[in-house]
């Protein structure tokens, strides 16, 4: 997302580069949406990708209907808008099938059986393989699977946002549905990298109120501690944040995959470094309670 807006000032040829040096690393799972940049992003990764696909594994989303203007955005789900949705991806990414394909956001404008349903005949058409669900509870989840298996939820889930614990995880275990986990660095607050008085008038960082006044101020006692943990540990704060997430799949009993968002390749190779950082019980018990501490909604 933040290759095509939310984040500030972008680069399109650094952002082919930062892709191709994540397929170069080994990184797999590529995640985008329609959303993002009113299609800019999907465009961006299909470029990337040309002449790489079958090294990927290539999730987009579509629902968030923004022709409005943000104002006045729609969460779509009706059957003939997600087939209209899924066709303009494909074009946009340049692929012949996607291989998850995720509903954003609960939808407004029809119930989700029957938004799944559209999904399903997408599966049966061969222009998606698996679907997904982003943002959802365990009703929805459970409702939506009634009508075709969900391969994975992808929600906020980092050291500060603990929401699909109490939200969702008994039906994904029931399930066996994944979470992927997006901004598992806490939008970068985690990272200690982020000066909110510098950031751009364009990055959402600089509205969301976590990040400001008050609570931004309290909630720099969540990232000292982390940066705490990481200084006597010889690793970045980045890299002990998305080891956290990593680690909780077998505590939750389910698989959990963060999926780090990036513009740069130094950050990058940082991110994909933390596969090699493994936390201390002690540093768990450090860590853990962190998300209990936090001042601010998420948005």
């Amino acid at each position: 997302m933040g290759m095509s807006e939310w984040y500030g000032p972008a680069d399109w040829d650094s952002s082919i580069a930062t892709i191709h040096r994540a397929l170069d690393l080994g990184v797999t799972l590529l995640d985008t949406a329609d959303a993002y940049g009113a299609g800019h992003n999907e465009v961006l990764v299909g470029r990337a990708i040309s002449g790489r696909r079958d090294e990927v594994q290539l999730a987009t989303k579509f629902g968030i209907d923004r022709s409005g203007g943000d104002d006045k955005r729609v969460i779509r789900g009706e059957r003939g808008y997600v087939k209209r949705a899924c066709d303009s991806s494909l074009l946009r990414l340049g692929v012949d099938v996607i291989d998850l394909y995720y509903l954003h956001r609960p939808p407004q404008t029809a119930e989700i059986e029957e938004t799944v349903g559209a999904m399903a005949e997408l599966v049966a058409e061969g222009k998606v393989r698996e679907l997904g669900l982003s943002e959802v509870d365990s009703d929805l989840l459970r409702r939506a699977s009634a009508v075709h298996p969900i391969a994975a939820v992808q929600s906020e889930y980092s050291l500060w946002a603990r929401d699909p614990e109490t939200s969702v995880l008994d039906a994904l275990r029931e399930l066996n549905v994944g979470l992927v986990s997006y901004a598992p660095l806490g939008r970068g607050f985690l990272t200690g990298t982020v000066d909110v008085s510098a950031l751009d008038a364009r990055d959402f960082r600089s509205r969301n109120p976590r990040f400001l006044g008050d609570a931004g101020a309290a909630n720099q006692a969540i990232a000292a501690a982390v940066r705490e943990v990481a200084e006597a540990k010889g690793v970045t704060p980045a890299q002990v944040a998305l080891a956290w997430v990593h680690a909780q799949g077998e505590r939750l009993a389910v698989p959990v995959v963060p999926i780090p968002g990036t513009k740069r390749v130094s950050w990058l190779e940082q991110n994909v470094a933390a596969l090699d950082v493994t936390l201390t019980a002690d540093e768990l018990a450090v860590l853990d309670p962190l998300g209990d501490q936090v001042v601010g909604a998420r948005y």
